[in-house]
């Protein structure tokens, strides 16, 4: 209910401006007169009409604080969430020991992990799956600058429909707006940690190892892509965590236009 009304005061705030757009100074004067004239425009008092432009001045300007104020508030949630949950995921073990967004195999290479486990190289098994989350743990890192562009780029109409949305409303918004952007930059890098952490090699030799067991189909996964893609998942479930928080416990909106913002949508 309380969004209904919210909504109808936006549409008649926005009226009161589309009005003080199209009512030019020279018209105003018609209104109201020349100054110090007492005429009237058919009956009505000068007055009333320069009441009813300090009125409409005054409504127009508390539509505009009000705009301000929620792409302002949203903007901070967003940016509360990279910074609190995305540079979580940049530590060590920041994907490999959260289990919501820990990177398991494809399920392409489930088989390979099963039938190495049951030729007893579990540790082998272990170290791929760490290689992989190791290299989505370098790439985040790559995230945070791409985010704040998109965060400064969110407009009333954006935050007002952000508002007023789901509980990952938020979230969703800076998907899909950076998630092309961010594939781009992470799939060299997780290219690149590979290299580095060795995750090229250990899942080659993986590999290698399961091809040579008899009897099975070989397989050769472009893990590359695969990783982006999860790590790009862990990112935007990350976010949506914190923007949970904000919008369901008043206790997780630490400054004053995070509760006076999302009260609204209460």
């Amino acid at each position: 209910m309380f969004k209904k009304t919210l909504l109808a005061a936006v549409l008649v705030a926005a009226s009161a401006t589309a009005y003080a757009d199209l009512v030019t100074p020279t018209q105003t004067e018609t209104f109201t007169g020349v100054a110090g004239n007492d005429s009237t425009k058919e009956g009505v008092s000068p007055f009333v009409f320069d009441k009813f432009d300090e009125s409409l001045g005054t409504l127009t300007g508390v539509f505009v604080q009000y705009s301000l104020d929620i792409a302002n508030g949203l903007r901070q949630a967003l940016d509360l969430g990279i910074d609190k949950q995305v540079t979580k995921l940049t530590q060590k073990d920041g994907f490999y020991k959260n289990e919501l967004v820990k990177i398991l195999l494809p399920e392409e290479l489930q088989k390979v992990d099963k039938a190495l486990r049951d030729i007893g190289l579990d540790n082998l098994a272990d170290e791929g799956i760490k290689a992989l989350n190791r290299a989505a743990e370098d790439a985040v890192s790559e995230a945070t600058p791409i985010f704040v562009n998109a965060v400064k780029g969110i407009t009333f109409n954006d935050a007002k429909n952000i508002l007023l949305g789901n509980d990952t409303a938020a979230t969703d918004y800076l998907e899909g707006r950076t998630k092309t952007e961010l594939y781009n930059k992470f799939n060299p890098v997780i290219k690149n940690s590979f290299d580095k952490v060795g995750a090229d090699q250990i899942w080659a030799n993986l590999i290698t190892k399961y091809n040579a067991i008899p009897f099975t189909n070989n397989v050769n996964p472009d893990l590359t892509d695969y990783v982006t893609n999860e790590a790009l998942k862990g990112v935007y479930t990350m976010i949506a965590v914190e923007e949970k928080e904000i919008r369901n416990k008043v206790s997780s909106r630490t400054t004053d236009l995070l509760r006076k913002v999302f009260a609204l949508q209460d």
